[in-house]
């Protein structure tokens, strides 16, 4: 099941507070990207964000799951969607951590 416009729409509106967040649509699913970063997935209408060592302390208790067979966990952020300063927060404190996409050469 593919993600649906009005939940990408949803998950941006509540990361507005960070300033320069996108989401690119892949294959029917969505990259959330900060700061030109990848930061998370939109797959099946549920938001997914990579795990960080600082994520890790800031949400101990975090759900994890799989936005697609094969990948890395990452925090499933289902019952925490709606506090969008704490969805910034996370957000905030896992950046660093993560790495920008590497540039690909043209042919």
């Amino acid at each position: 099941m593919a993600t649906k416009q009005d939940f990408i729409d949803y998950v941006l509106e509540q990361l507005q507070g960070l300033g320069d967040v996108r989401a690119r649509k892949m294959f029917g699913e969505y990259a959330v990207y900060y700061r030109d970063k990848v930061i998370g997935l939109v797959c099946d209408n549920q938001l997914f964000i990579k795990i960080t060592e600082a994520g890790n302390t800031f949400y101990p208790d975090a759900e994890l799951g799989k936005p697609y067979r094969g990948a890395k966990d990452a925090f499933l952020i289902s019952d925490k969607i709606s506090d969008n300063q704490w969805l910034c927060d996370l957000i905030r404190i896992s950046e660093p951590e993560i790495s920008l996409p590497r540039k690909r050469k043209k042919r």
